[in-house]
């Protein structure tokens, strides 16, 4: 088959942030593209994520800011009281309203959405419902499914796919897991007004974060009043008379109106026909894919939470881009995707911001490292009367004196890391921070203000 005879040069199956991104960046290259969506435009991040959980921290951050206004000398005739439904509603609202920009977005880009699950049927045949459509290339970009491991009464507790519609509000709530959904959602419902316990098997929340910042976090999450069980996992859940019953394995008992199984999430491949043509897998489940994206199937390519690397919109994003200017491109990209130094936040309360490598990764990788550090009560919290603290931190290359660290817990610290990753990721040096003068009074200077190591 000549290539144009082909119905479509590109069709992707998801509408997610990569595929989305890919089928417009494409089209505008001059491909013909077609996007095959069965379930919601933006995808995860969008839908059931970043936006949501974005939205919901807000919500919970206003708890904290009511009690530290009365420092200020703000009064309240009577304490503020939390509607669940209006959250929730106007949550509703702004995706659809993100779900209708995304829809215009391809439309206007010149893309075919077609309704319906794809099925890949041969190396250049999809099928969505009794319709065949020929492609040059497919992109599979659809994302991951949470996951719930089995246990007597799982089916009882929820995902993050459900957690942000709940009919009504669970007064006493519990999470299981210790990755950073896990411990967003913990936050978030303590910071509602939940009884919150976080329960995890490992000793510590966070695996691959920053030693220190985990630990810290911990301290502050607890003084916030959220009950962290480490160590321990859920036995089973039994539905009791006034709410779930979840017997833990040391033995406890507690009784909550809500469990979220926030125990991993995993490429959402069933059915979609890549067994049939062999598709490649590495040993999780995730697609293997070459520098150009490409599966063991040349005609098959794949990129965002399916290939297994960082689980981030920004990074969908970038893959995305990347793989259109390998296939569509008149000059191709000279080097692959360069995934260091992608800066993350985690919205737990206080918030999580941070780029480049851990003290850990990075004394295993340099050796010879300096380290510094500010903990500190925020100016705002001198007034406020609140007991939240801030965590700063540097890691330093003692050879070439490149910053190839820096974290942050605190108030808007995603915010603050933003820029930082700017200079982190340009490789500048702790020099560099050093001669850069600071803002004052805020609590960000503290990066350009550390003068002395903490630690080597």
């Amino acid at each position: 088959m000549e290539p144009n005879a082909y119905d479509w040069d590109l069709f992707v199956i998801g509408a997610g942030s990569g595929g989305v991104r890919a089928a417009r960046t494409a089209a505008a290259s001059g491909a013909r593209v077609a996007v095959a969506e069965d379930r919601y435009l933006g995808g995860t991040c969008v839908n059931v994520g970043c936006v949501p959980k974005k939205l919901y921290s807000y919500a919970a951050h206003f708890h904290d800011a009511f009690e530290d206004a009365e420092g200020f000398g703000w009064r309240q005739a009577q304490p503020p009281s939390f509607d669940w439904p209006t959250l929730r509603d106007n949550k509703i609202g702004e995706i659809k309203r993100l779900n209708g920009i995304y829809s215009r977005l391809l439309e206007g880009a010149g893309v075919r959405l077609i309704n319906g699950r794809a099925r890949v049927v041969d190396a250049h045949h999809v099928a969505v419902g009794d319709e065949v459509y020929s492609a040059e290339k497919i992109l599979v970009a659809v994302g991951g499914w949470p996951w719930i491991p089995d246990f007597p009464g799982s089916e009882l507790a929820l995902s993050s796919n459900e957690v942000f519609d709940l009919a009504s509000f669970p007064e006493r709530f519990l999470v299981l897991g210790g990755g950073y959904i896990a411990v967003e959602f913990a936050s978030i419902f303590n910071g509602l007004g939940s009884d919150t316990h976080l329960v995890y098997r490992g000793e510590l929340f966070l695996r691959g974060f920053d030693r220190e910042v985990r630990e810290f976090t911990r301290d502050q999450m607890a003084e916030k009043g959220v009950g962290l069980r480490f160590e321990t996992n859920v036995e089973r859940i039994d539905k009791g008379e006034n709410g779930l019953l979840v017997t833990l394995t040391d033995g406890q008992v507690l009784e909550v109106d809500a469990v979220l199984s926030a125990t991993g999430r995993r490429p959402h491949l069933e059915g979609l026909g890549l067994d049939a043509l062999g598709v490649e897998r590495d040993a999780s489940g995730y697609l293997r894919v070459n520098d150009r994206f490409e599966t063991s199937a040349p005609s098959v390519l794949a990129l965002g939470d399916v290939i297994g690397g960082p689980e981030l919109t920004p990074v969908a994003l970038a893959e995305a881009m990347h793989l259109v200017r390998c296939h569509y491109a008149d000059t191709p990209p000279s080097a692959p995707l360069d995934y260091r130094n992608i800066a993350t936040a985690v919205f737990c309360h206080p918030n999580i911001g941070t780029v480049g490598l851990s003290e850990e990764q990075a004394r295993e990788q340099y050796g010879e490292i300096r380290v510094y550090s500010a903990e500190f009560r925020p100016m705002k919290h001198t007034l406020s009367g609140s007991s939240e603290r801030c965590l700063m931190k540097l890691i330093v290359d003692d050879a070439s004196d490149v910053v190839v660290g820096a974290h942050m817990v605190g108030e808007e610290a995603g915010e603050v890391i933003q820029g930082i990753a700017i200079a982190v990721k340009a490789g500048l040096t702790k020099a560099d921070f050093d001669a850069t003068v600071g803002i004052h009074p805020t609590g960000a200077e503290e990066f350009v203000t550390m003068r002395t190591p903490t630690r080597r």
